[in-house]
């Protein structure tokens, strides 16, 4: 059980692929100069957040599997020795598309592929017009560092996605992230929002005794004509398996945050705290249903 150093990298992100993936190389090399060993970017993290609207021109931005963006982070990751998880848009075939992470490992091979299960549909958030649901289902992905699973964004809000995960065996959640305010509802709305985003996934620390680590992007993205944009609201974080935050980033600067993955620790809590051992899995089965009427 040899204890690893995770690292989540918070940054404002634009409209040109090339400079978000020369930005995004630059800051997985500066998170393993301090010791970082498993690397997550934010959510499609070589563009702006496209998905303020519905319009074809934007599938334009989406790449197949295995070409630039692997290539880059392949080469990355088996210089380094490190893991990373790099978030893009993926095209599989004309008109299937999904929101995808890669995982690779220290030998830059790839460790797995996640996309993303849960696909919302909200104002300025238009992701249903871009991505299929994934089809890989929940997974843990066994890198030369750790078990790590990585869900994406949406699918934060979903209990039921950490849980599955973490029965596979993962160590850490990483939730690559792009979410923030309506800079119109912040006044109002803004602390319960993202009091609750927070609150949420810290639960599914506890919850699941994992280790949990959010990436978002931070700056107001307003590439829209006579829109307000969306302001995202950074705040990336690291928790410990009973909840408690390790690391923390701010709402509006660009930052890395590392912390450690303690696994005797983990183990110490699930000894303490053996949610997994008291699970009434005999009286779960409707949790398959969409309701209960």
């Amino acid at each position: 059980m040899k204890n690893y150093k995770i690292a989540v990298i918070q940054l404002n992100l634009n409209d040109l692929p090339e400079n978000n993936l020369k930005k995004c190389l630059k800051w997985v090399r500066d998170a393993a100069a301090k010791g970082a060993e498993v690397i997550s970017l934010p959510e499609l993290y070589s563009s702006h957040y496209f998905c303020q609207s519905e319009d074809v021109d934007n599938f334009a931005l989406a790449e197949p599997l295995y070409s630039t963006s692997f290539h880059a982070f392949s080469d990355l990751a088996k210089e380094l020795g490190v893991v990373i998880i790099v978030p893009f848009f993926e095209k599989r075939m004309a008109g299937i598309y999904h929101n995808s992470a890669y995982i690779i490992d220290t030998d830059g091979t790839e460790a797995g592929l996640y996309r993303k299960m849960h696909i919302p549909d909200d104002p300025h958030f238009y992701e249903k017009f871009y991505f299929t649901p994934g089809d890989l289902g929940f997974k843990n992905h066994a890198t030369k560092k750790g078990n790590i699973g990585t869900l994406i964004c949406w699918d934060q809000w979903y209990p039921e996605a950490a849980r599955l995960t973490a029965l596979k065996g993962s160590e850490v959640l990483f939730y690559p992230t792009a979410i923030g305010w309506h800079p119109q509802e912040k006044e109002q709305y803004g602390p319960n929002q993202y009091g609750a985003w927070m609150n949420v996934m810290k639960g599914h620390a506890v919850a699941n005794g994992v280790y949990v680590a959010a990436a978002n992007r931070i700056g107001l993205e307003q590439y829209l004509p006579d829109t307000k944009g969306i302001e995202f609201w950074g705040a990336s974080f690291i928790a410990g398996p009973q909840g408690e935050i390790l690391a923390q980033a701010s709402h509006d600067k660009e930052e890395i945050l590392i912390a450690e993955v303690d696994l005797a620790q983990q183990e110490n809590v699930r000894q303490n705290w053996p949610f997994f051992r008291d699970r009434r899995i005999d009286a779960f089965g409707e949790i398959t249903k969409r309701a209960i009427d």
